[in-house]
């Protein structure tokens, strides 16, 4: 029987994950993400799907995440249905994730087509709707952890522990012969809330992501991670200002507050108010509750309720956090590119006595990344934003598991009789880990696959390419010119102001019309 594994997304870039296993006329995809970063990334999530939705048999979802379940309200709009397999904890997740990009998508619509410079031209339309992502929720299925299951004929499938967010997973997958292992998005050992990765042992390929493999942290436990949050938190206040923390709503949210509520109860923090300015984040905290007797480190208690804790709701209440100073504001989304974090950002990026605190992967081209990387200007929806607040980070709440983890992980899995493929990591971490796993011989070959590249399986052998993706697939990922005109346009006004007259700076807007000018009369690159 012909295998054939094919990398849609998240392959030289971290979010969008989809692969498609197509094994004697059946076809599944694990994994069914948006794209999230520079504007020609998230453009392909406006383009037509890159495989075939008539004859799709079913979806295999690692977890609840969007870069990896958020196209699947898409296969609903174009008239799939489904079953989408996942673990129960995720099919709760489900709902309230798929809502809310749903109503983002829609917001953002409205949003653009309501832009005064946009008169005349054809109106955007949503990628998907509110409907389309409930429609997809219900396709859920929920399949216990190493349990058996049926995917499609012919191929069957079981689900491991990944230890990333409450109900990820790694797949396992046997068809025509071939054992594949997918890890899915990994968490970190000692991560709080849920236990260690597992998987069985023995595949011809494995699938492992790459977003920290060339990333080696410091082993930091949960008492010195809280201990490194309680240090921020203590450093800001004593600012005066507020302490503005971008989360993604899902996982990342309900860790700060788990740690949160126990520095508060040792006194390590004072009696700091906390406002969690995200619908999202509420509702996926009451699945956490649901939970609560699954999860590591709460005893089976609800460790939410705390008197300190405020959740906001309404846009009009979000807006009034503006008249605050000494407060800790926690909003989605985690890498600023949507949510009410931006408008938090606009009031408190400016200010000196405010400090932004990033506790998550940023990825190319994504608003966080140019933050944190020192920006004194960002551009958000169409203005100017100086960058005077405290810059900070915490790498030790990030949710993926670092290079050393990574490699223990594969080893694990081992042997490995064919091939190893890298995903979901830039190029540069991706790289990395390649060159260890090597180096270490964990596979017979090690490979980093680009967007749309397609691979033939087989039992014993390492894979054999069948398909190059396309030159504008490959050319999406990273940073584009829309990153690189932010930059620009947001210092462009003080560097011609730095000039010494006006005539000089006449001189220099009169040359760089002339580039543009020359640059349009240039042939088209085919």
């Amino acid at each position: 029987m012909s295998i054939s594994l094919t990398f849609h997304g998240a392959a030289r870039t971290v979010t969008g994950s989809c692969l498609e296993l197509v094994a004697g006329g059946h076809r599944i995809l694990i994994d069914c993400g948006l794209f999230q970063g520079s504007r020609t990334l998230e453009g392909l999530n406006h383009a037509p799907p890159p495989f075939a939705t008539q004859g799709l048999d079913a979806v295999i979802l690692t977890h609840a995440h969007i870069d990896h379940s958020g196209q699947l309200p898409r296969l609903a709009a174009l008239g799939w249905q489904g079953p989408i397999w996942c673990t129960p904890q995720t099919v709760d997740l489900l709902d309230p994730m798929l809502a809310d990009s749903g109503r983002i998508h829609e917001y953002e619509a409205e949003r653009r087509n309501r832009r005064r410079d946009r008169a005349g031209e054809t109106p955007f339309v949503p990628i998907y709707t509110e409907a389309d992502a409930l429609a997809a929720a219900a396709m859920a299925r929920p399949v216990a952890l190493e349990d058996w299951f049926e995917a499609a004929p012919g191929i069957r499938a079981r689900l491991w522990n990944a230890g990333h967010i409450l109900g990820a997973a790694s797949v396992e997958i046997e068809a025509g012969g071939v054992r594949l292992l997918c890890s899915g998005d990994l968490g970190p050992d000692n991560k709080a809330f849920l236990p260690d990765p597992a998987s069985a042992r023995g595949f011809d390929a494995v699938v492992c992501e790459a977003t920290y493999g060339g990333t080696v942290r410091e082993r930091v436990n949960l008492y010195e991670r809280r201990r490194r949050l309680a240090d921020e938190i203590n450093a800001a206040m004593a600012e005066g200002g507020n302490l503005v923390i971008p989360a993604f709503a899902l996982e990342r949210t309900q860790e700060l507050l788990l740690d949160i509520v126990m520095l508060s109860r040792a006194g390590a923090i004072g009696t700091t108010q906390v406002f969690v300015d995200s619908p999202l984040a509420n509702r996926v905290t009451s699945v956490y509750r649901r939970h609560a007797d699954t999860l590591e480190d709460t005893g089976g208690h609800d460790v939410f309720a705390h008197p300190a804790i405020h959740t906001v709701e309404s846009a009009v209440e979000s807006m009034r956090l503006n008249t605050l100073s000494g407060a800790i504001i926690i909003a989605a989304s985690g890498m600023c590119e949507a949510g009410r974090i931006r408008h938090h950002l606009a009031h408190n990026l400016p200010r000196r006595d405010s400090t932004i605190l990033f506790v998550g992967f940023q990825a190319q081209g994504a608003l966080g990344r140019v933050i944190l990387e020192g920006a004194s200007r960002v551009r958000m929806s169409g203005r100017d934003i100086a960058v005077r607040a405290r810059i900070r980070h915490i790498d030790s709440y990030s949710a993926h598991a670092d290079q050393s983890e990574l490699l223990d992980w594969i080893a694990a899995a081992g042997p490995i009789a064919g091939t190893l493929f890298l995903d979901h990591g830039e190029a540069s971490a991706m790289d990395a880990l390649k060159a260890e796993a090597e180096a270490r011989a964990l596979a017979a070959e090690v490979v980093t696959p680009e967007m749309g590249d397609a691979f033939r399986l087989e039992p014993g052998k390492p894979a054999r390419r069948a398909r190059r993706g396309t030159r504008s697939q490959r050319e999406a990922v990273g940073r584009d010119w829309q990153n690189d005109y932010a930059d620009l346009a947001s210092g462009l006004k003080q560097r011609l102001a730095a000039i010494r007259d006006d005539h000089a700076r006449q001189q220099a807007i009169a040359r760089m019309r002339r580039i543009l000018d020359d640059y349009e009369k240039r042939p088209r690159r085919r």
